[in-house]
């Protein structure tokens, strides 16, 4: 048996630029992965067999809404075996801990950790090329939980330049308790784009690397989604998040923001009293209040 953890991301940064001909948005993106997530168990038996996926639902959704095998984690390992003829009998058994229609990338995350796990169980020893075609298979978030950390990410996800995590910070997380449909938040932006939404200002590649190492409080990085949502967005969408940005800020947040295109918002904080003191106050206000750290590398697989 393998154990591995799944960890969430955030994104400090997003910008979505123009169509590509593959009919994806081009993005440009920071990654923040985080140090905590869903946990995942695979076994394999002896023979050949089917693959079968037991979820832990520790959400307050009793149960999630939609059947195992449309579950991106039993997808991974059917795309595994398929690619590789790796016939085995799986039980993989998943502790969701992470909201759906989050932007934490808790599907995507898990995705990765079967490939990864499956891989070393397998012992196919793929090259982080081949491992990378499956990933981007499977979803644009897949790739960078290959090897997750901090990223620059580009093209539909598929390109992920590595970087060096910030150190010294915490991460206040607060999900308003409803997912966003990401096709829907870019079917908006399109719509409004197309009436006249300005295009935010474009940053060097440079400027984005270098100012991850600077003071939060000075990072230069945005997300276009959030902009949108406060002005034109679904009413529910507009108040819960200006509702968390501000009270983030009020509660000494150093930098704030929307994850993805929603529906968790976060905040950065240096000063750790002021991030403890933030979490009790949200937790009273709102269902899901997470504090955490940046993950500085992927955790290694637990073998059992």
């Amino acid at each position: 048996m393998v154990t591995r953890e799944a960890p969430g991301k955030i994104n400090l940064h997003l910008r979505v630029k123009g169509l590509r001909a593959d009919g994806y948005h081009a993005l440009e993106s920071v990654f923040l992965a985080l140090d905590w997530g869903d946990t995942l168990r695979i076994d394999v038996s002896k023979g050949p067999g089917a693959c079968e996926l037991f979820r832990n639902c520790l959400l307050p959704l009793g149960e999630l809404p939609f059947p195992p095998e449309q579950d991106l984690a039993y997808r991974a390992a059917v795309l595994f075996r398929a690619k590789t003829g790796f016939d085995r009998a799986l039980r993989i058994e998943l502790d969701k801990r992470i909201p759906l229609g989050a932007g934490l990338g808790g599907g995507s995350s898990d995705a990765a950790a079967v490939l990864l796990a499956l891989d070393q169980l397998a012992g196919t020893g793929l090259s982080r090329a081949a491992l990378g075609a499956l990933a981007e298979a499977l979803g644009s978030d897949v790739p960078f939980f290959l090897s997750p950390g901090a990223a620059l990410v580009y093209g539909r996800g598929e390109e992920v330049i590595p970087l060096e995590p910030p150190g010294n910070i915490r991460v206040v997380l607060v999900n308003p308790g409803f997912p966003q449909d990401t096709a829907g938040a870019f079917r908006l932006l399109d719509a409004e784009r197309g009436r006249g939404w300005p295009a935010p200002e474009e940053l060097e590649p440079e400027t984005l690397v270098k100012a991850l190492a600077g003071p939060p409080a000075l990072w230069p990085y945005g997300n276009d989604f959030l902009p949108l949502f406060l002005e034109r967005g679904p009413g529910e969408a507009a108040e819960a998040y200006g509702a968390i940005i501000l009270r983030l800020k009020a509660l000494g947040a150093e930098f704030t923001g929307l994850s993805g295109s929603g529906s968790t918002c976060f905040g950065i904080f240096t000063n750790g009293g002021a991030a403890d003191r933030a979490v009790k106050v949200l937790m009273e206000e709102w269902n899901f209040v997470r504090i955490t750290f940046p993950l500085a590398r992927s955790g290694n697989a637990v073998l059992q």
